[in-house]
């Protein structure tokens, strides 16, 4: 069932590309601005002058909540359908913060394709506190069915598409599932890599959403992180008090960088995807196996798009050879080597010596997480110089033959 703000944005009268843009306080709801700037100020102070010893005003102290980070929230809520958004200093963090509802003993059921400091979080909370996490392969929702306990689950850790191998899960049914059998048990999504313009869990049963706010609602990679949606208010008083009480709330001026971003998400997607379809198909004429939800070989194509509105820009490929990968990775131009994604510009690496290095290599075999992977986080330079650029690195590498056509 929607959250009441599920169904108002649900029958709001402008498209989510609107939303994004348009921040309306008319309502009271918002943080008051006498002045009716164009652009919130940033309220870069630690402390807020009180009237009265005895009655504290909206904001007292900043680890506690600022207006400049407040309204970044709020706006955030409404554009991913939450009951309440929160904002911390990095991914990792929000995850983190989620974590704390864990009590030892509980258990953790995740993907076996997680992003690599998920998984070394996952394998630290198992160490030090007693929190076990069962790896599934959460494509297949029965294969949750073994490790389910209707006292003891009490996350279910999904990405969809996960990253790196682009697997989707079906978001819906697994909820399904789930709160039947563990009604105590939270559906938590890791939707970096859709962002909420393509992709908003929380309307197919998830509890709890959580981005990278380095990635996609950044767009620039000038600033980190982390976002939080919840679809409970009980739940989200409780991630309050973690957050308040740990002080990893994100700071003023890191707020209004994000804030500034989410503005401009929708024109920087669209264009992103757009590019990632067209070298999703430039590889495949090439006879390179693609992972991207985009493309009609995707085995999950159709299922992705009963959740999504796109395929998104982030797309794997295998060349069956490491020592190729290696010389196509460090033999492109445009494309940047380096981890992360979501940014304006293209970004090129190989997951298993990068991103997921912290996993060990035994349990990336385990998982199926191929050496040779190749990941590109497509940025929105012209499409025609980034196929160009990555042509010539298949010929350098002698990935392809010289002789055939790049498109």
């Amino acid at each position: 069932m929607e959250s009441e703000s599920s169904q108002e944005l649900t029958r709001g009268k402008y498209s989510l590309a609107t939303e994004l843009v348009y921040i309306d306080n008319s309502d009271g709801s918002g943080i008051r601005d006498p002045y009716n700037a164009s652009s919130l100020p940033i309220y870069q102070t630690a402390t807020f002058k009180q009237s009265s010893v005895s009655q504290m005003g909206e904001f007292d102290y900043s680890r506690s909540g600022n207006p400049t980070r407040s309204h970044l929230e709020n706006h955030l809520a409404k554009i991913m359908l939450a009951k309440r958004a929160f904002v911390v200093s990095s991914g990792m963090s929000a995850l983190d913060v989620i974590a704390r509802l864990v009590k030892s003993g509980e258990e953790i059921i995740a993907g076996d394709d997680l992003y690599g400091g998920t998984n070394r979080l996952l394998s630290f909370l198992n160490k030090s506190f007693d929190i076990k996490t069962h790896h599934v392969d959460t494509t297949n929702a029965t294969s949750l069915l073994p490790c389910l306990h209707p006292t003891k689950t009490r996350l279910v850790l999904l990405e969809s598409p996960t990253n790196p191998l682009i697997k989707v899960s079906d978001i819906p049914k697994i909820a399904s599932v789930v709160h039947e059998k563990c009604p105590n048990a939270l559906i938590v999504v890791d939707n970096t890599m859709m962002s909420p313009y393509l992709q908003r869990p929380l309307k197919f049963g998830a509890d709890i959403v959580l981005h990278s706010g380095t990635k996609y609602l950044s767009g620039h990679h000038d600033l980190m992180a982390g976002v939080i949606g919840v679809k409970d208010e009980i739940v989200a008083e409780k991630i309050y008090f973690i957050i308040n009480s740990t002080g990893c709330g994100l700071a003023p001026f890191d707020s209004w960088l994000l804030l500034r971003g989410i503005k401009t998400l929708a024109v920087r997607i669209e264009k992103q995807q757009a590019n990632a379809m067209q070298i999703s198909e430039f590889l495949e004429y090439h006879n390179f196996k693609v992972m991207y939800p985009g493309s009609r070989s995707h085995p999950q194509h159709n299922l992705h798009f009963t959740m999504s509105d796109g395929p998104g820009a982030v797309l794997s490929f295998l060349t069956g050879d490491v020592t190729i990968s290696e010389r196509i990775v460090e033999s492109t131009k445009l494309w940047a080597i380096s981890v992360s994604f979501g940014c304006v510009n293209s970004l090129i690496s190989m997951p298993c010596r990068m991103s997921h290095a912290s996993i060990p290599a035994t349990v990336r075999q385990e998982r199926g997480l191929p050496e040779d992977l190749i990941r590109l986080c497509v940025g929105i330079e012209d499409v025609n110089d980034l196929i160009d650029d990555l042509y010539s690195a298949l010929i350098i590498a002698n990935a392809i033959s010289v002789n055939r056509p790049k498109n």
